[in-house]
């Protein structure tokens, strides 16, 4: 990672540009913050994960660096939610003033000041169990209400209250004041692809809508293809934070129900088999937090062409950004963000970060539907361009 990119920006100066007040800066933290270890004027540093753009044109790359405090903590109490806020200071070598506008897959809400509001014991899901409990335990069901507390405690763990980001925690911040830089030649970036028309052949002969396996109807559609071997992609994307999946199982639904019930994040959690060309995929992976319901996730296949003799990958990406209840299925479902162009560009900058990945083209295809529903009933809408990374 080229974390020398920005200085380079800012030495090579022509005109003046200003970064207006509400521009979100994407963010990755590099070091841990808590409600239970952090204190008050410790150092929070991070690192911008995706380009600032005016005019489509990059005015401050990903990679740079950003640096900040912790300006107020709290811890919680029985009746209340922890609360944490992180003021930075520092991007590159400007000086900003910024505040945090959203957590990613979290569970945690973000007030208007941008203090960081925790979950409140007496609401959570095994709290409420609790009081519930507590209400027979002077009645006739006593016994009963003991034998329910006695099993609770051996199956599930109160939903711990306490605000936790490990490093690798994604945000986005929000700038309070407009900054001024002078912009400079863009940094360096992989090149786009050229290879008269041979890319744009490859993709359009790919399939691009997949299946949901149960029950069989079309789901999502594949918005990103990969091109090197897979020892390669899967190197990438561990680099970039993204873990695999476990398949679905009678324990990985049992640690899911878990997760659920504790409200806490379960990193390696299943995902619904879709199928491409009638086969499941080779590769499952996901981005998460400190909540099942929200995750980035996706799935990737090989494709049986090669480009110059190297193996080709489709791949469907999406954001799950809550759970509900399809009455149509009967059964729980993740609901998805459904402008699914947006976890296309979440992945590309993702992997762009890691230096990688040598070649990116956006390629359109014409046959793809833009607006759709997926197989929960989800609506979906994109360009439906691909992106394609050479790795």
């Amino acid at each position: 990672m080229k974390f020398f990119a920005f200085l380079f920006v800012c030495a090579c100066m022509s005109a003046a540009v200003e970064i207006s007040a509400g521009t979100l800066l994407e963010i990755r933290l590099s070091n841990p913050v808590s409600t239970v270890a952090s204190r008050v004027g410790d150092q929070v540093r991070a690192i911008l994960i995706a380009p600032v753009e005016l005019d489509n044109h990059t005015v401050i790359p990903a990679g740079a660096l950003l640096a900040g405090v912790v300006a107020a903590v709290a811890a919680p109490t029985e009746t209340t939610g922890a609360s944490l806020k992180l003021d930075f200071t520092q991007l590159g070598t400007l000086r900003i003033s910024a505040r945090v506008f959203d957590i990613d897959n979290s569970r945690e809400t973000v007030d208007e000041h941008g203090v960081i509001q925790g979950i409140s014991p007496k609401n959570t899901i095994t709290g409420r169990m609790d009081q519930g409990l507590g209400k027979l335990t002077n009645g006739r069901l006593a016994g009963l209400a003991q034998i329910l507390e006695t099993a609770k405690s051996l199956l599930l763990k109160n939903a711990d209250p306490n605000i936790e980001y490990a490093a690798g925690t994604e945000m986005a911040l929000r700038l309070l004041k407009p900054i001024t830089l002078k912009q400079g030649a863009p940094p360096s970036a992989p090149p786009p692809s050229s290879d008269n028309g041979h890319l744009t052949d490859l993709v359009l002969n790919q399939a691009f809508q997949t299946y949901a396996a149960h029950p069989p109807r079309p789901s999502d559609i594949t918005n990103l293809m990969f091109i090197g071997e897979l020892d390669q992609i899967r190197e990438a994307f561990q680099e970039a934070g993204w873990v695999g999946a476990e398949s679905l199982s009678g324990l990985s639904k049992w640690e899911t129900a878990r997760a659920v019930l504790e409200q806490r994040g379960y990193k390696e959690a299943p995902v619904s088999i879709i199928l491409l060309d009638e086969r499941p995929p080779d590769l499952v992976l996901q981005k998460t937090n400190n909540t099942f319901s929200a995750r980035h996730h996706l799935r990737i296949w090989r494709s049986p062409d090669t480009y110059r003799g190297r193996p080709v990958w489709l791949c469907g990406a999406t954001h799950d950004i809550g759970i509900d209840y399809s009455d149509r299925d009967m059964t729980f479902i993740h609901k998805i963000d459904s402008n699914i162009d947006l976890e296309r560009r979440k992945v590309t900058n993702d992997l762009l970060l890691t230096g990688k990945v040598h070649g990116v083209s956006l390629i359109a295809r014409p046959m793809v539907p833009t607006n759709f529903r997926n197989g929960t009933g989800d609506d979906v809408n994109t360009d439906g361009r691909i992106a394609v990374l050479q790795f």
